[in-house]
């Protein structure tokens, strides 16, 4: 199983939006993937290690899948419409990795 996770770091008075991310962008990306998204996830941030800090992270969006190849030629495929929905709900430019689920 792998689990990509898409980051969008923190920035002063930057936007994100996520109720559209939770409820419009996810859901698209899920539908994109058909068979090969085994789940989705979103992690909102609210902050940091000490007392007043900001978050790392406005938000971690998670999918999970088992073909990774599957994963990567349905992104490949629908990357202009993914790239523009991005201003829907931010300007800022997201960090991906994937991993690899071990428990």
């Amino acid at each position: 199983m792998f689990k990509i996770s898409v980051y969008y770091p923190y920035q002063e008075g930057g936007r994100f939006n996520i109720d559209y991310y939770c409820n419009n962008h996810m859901p698209m990306v899920q539908q994109m993937l058909g068979d090969v998204c085994k789940g989705i996830g979103v992690d909102c941030g609210l902050g940091g290690g000490g007392p007043d800090e900001p978050p790392l992270f406005f938000a971690v969006g998670h999918i999970l899948v088992e073909d990774l190849e599957g994963f990567q030629k349905a992104i490949a495929e629908n990357q202009e419409k993914l790239g523009a929905d991005l201003s829907n709900y931010t300007e800022i430019q997201p960090q991906i990795q994937i991993n690899e689920v071990k428990l």
